[in-house]
């Protein structure tokens, strides 16, 4: 392509809708409503970006690939957008594979990307869609790592960031949002979305998150997240997993990765791709409701949870598609399996968000997977930016008698 996005390798030709009508349309302007010729007063069906997959020749997902080898299956990246994303590690945590199902268990582990979790693989592209589009402002709403990433993103592009976020948002989030020279914007949950409306109908403001009741999306943004599929394959030398296992909001993450896969398939690199597990807090859980109702969304009530990072009230179409054709599993886990896996992801070494975390609790109640190979749990982000409360310390004697009963006081650790 020569156009509008220079030199670029990319073969992305059109976006094209999921909904059970196929609608086409440029691949510019992102169709940020989706799309509009299948909507109904109860779904609007998400875009994705289709691909000229009969031109592609360099793609690799052979140990050693990398994103460079990739660029004829992802939108075009603007020259902007040039933070190094991905490329995260499999952690080797088998450990901690249950008794009933002992095999290799790995963390793809996502907190190795430049704002801490996955939502930098989505943002290099609805970013570079912004700057193709001439915006001057992001706009985003978001709890936590969107918001985030999406201000790191544009402040690095050269573009002003406003983070449409909620007054409990954690001190980590509020620091990080500030950090990246963005403007945080504190209203309640439901207030965002008016907001975020309102503000994308002023010239040269540009939305990177959802716009519509139910969850449609940047197109260009699950894109992003195909290159863990690429990823995995890469750093397991072909071998395909039994099953990936997915902490899931909206859906955007495992679609991506159920793509992903299903590309590798279709140019003949794999013969089948991995079942996903989708896993939601058990307190809310839209899209396994959805899917055991047989519908393409559903609402639920926004029931107290601490799994803040897939704590969502209505699931994405996207993610419908990705459980169904993978032959997939869709789980919910309660609070307190969360916080159990939560610790057992400590002792081996890796501090996720608990809502990650859950992802080792839903693996502990498969019964079994149709294939073998090792199964990959999503690490989507550091525990580190888990909402605290301050803990006042204070200072004891430096003696052994002193430092023993602190340590048998506190933590009932004894020497």
């Amino acid at each position: 392509m020569t156009h509008i996005f220079g030199n670029t390798a990319s073969l992305a030709k059109t976006q094209r809708s999921l909904g059970p009508e196929v609608f086409e349309y440029p691949l510019l302007p992102a169709q940020l409503h989706g799309c509009i010729q299948s909507a109904t007063p109860d779904i609007q069906y998400p875009l994705e970006v289709d691909y000229d997959y009969a031109a592609v020749r360099q793609a690799t997902f052979r140990r050693g690939s990398n994103w460079s080898n990739w660029e004829e299956l992802l939108p075009p990246r603007h020259p902007k957008v040039n933070m190094p994303v991905g490329n995260t590690p499999l952690v080797d945590v088998s450990a901690l594979a249950p008794a009933h199902a002992a095999r290799r268990v790995l963390v793809k582990d996502e907190s190795r990307n430049p704002t801490w979790s996955h939502k930098d693989r989505l943002n290099t592209f609805t970013v570079s869609a912004a700057l193709y589009e001439n915006a001057q402002t992001i706009i985003v709403a978001s709890s936590g790592n969107h918001g985030v990433s999406a201000a790191a993103m544009a402040s690095r592009a050269g573009l002003s960031c406003i983070v449409l976020t909620m007054p409990e948002v954690s001190e980590a989030f509020r620091d990080m949002i500030l950090g990246y020279g963005a403007y945080p914007i504190y209203l309640s949950a439901d207030d965002r979305w008016p907001a975020m409306r309102q503000l994308q109908e002023l010239p040269g403001f540009y939305p990177v998150s959802n716009l519509t009741k139910t969850h449609t999306g940047h197109p260009w943004g699950p894109e992003g997240y195909k290159t863990i599929a690429y990823e995995i394959l890469a750093e397991l030398d072909g071998e395909i997993p039994a099953a990936v296992v997915v902490p899931t909001g909206y859906g955007e993450m495992l679609y991506g990765i159920y793509k992903g896969f299903t590309e590798v398939q279709r140019l003949g690199h794999i013969n089948r791709i991995p079942q996903l597990v989708s896993v939601e807090p058990a307190a809310r859980g839209p899209l396994y409701h959805a899917l055991k109702a047989g519908r393409a969304a559903v609402t639920v009530a926004a029931g107290p949870t601490v799994q803040s990072g897939t704590a969502t009230t209505v699931n994405g179409y996207r993610s419908v598609v990705a459980i169904r054709e993978s032959r997939g599993i869709a789980m919910v886990v309660t609070d307190e399996a969360a916080r159990a896996a939560h610790r057992a992801m400590a002792q081996q070494g890796l501090w996720q968000e608990i809502s990650s975390s859950a992802a080792l609790a839903a693996l502990n109640m498969v019964e079994r997977f149709e294939n073998d190979g090792p199964i990959v749990l999503m690490g989507c982000s550091t525990g580190l930016k888990e909402p605290t409360k301050p803990a006042q310390a204070h200072a004891i004697a430096p003696d052994i008698a002193s430092l023993r009963a602190y340590l048998k006081t506190e933590f009932g650790f004894e020497f």
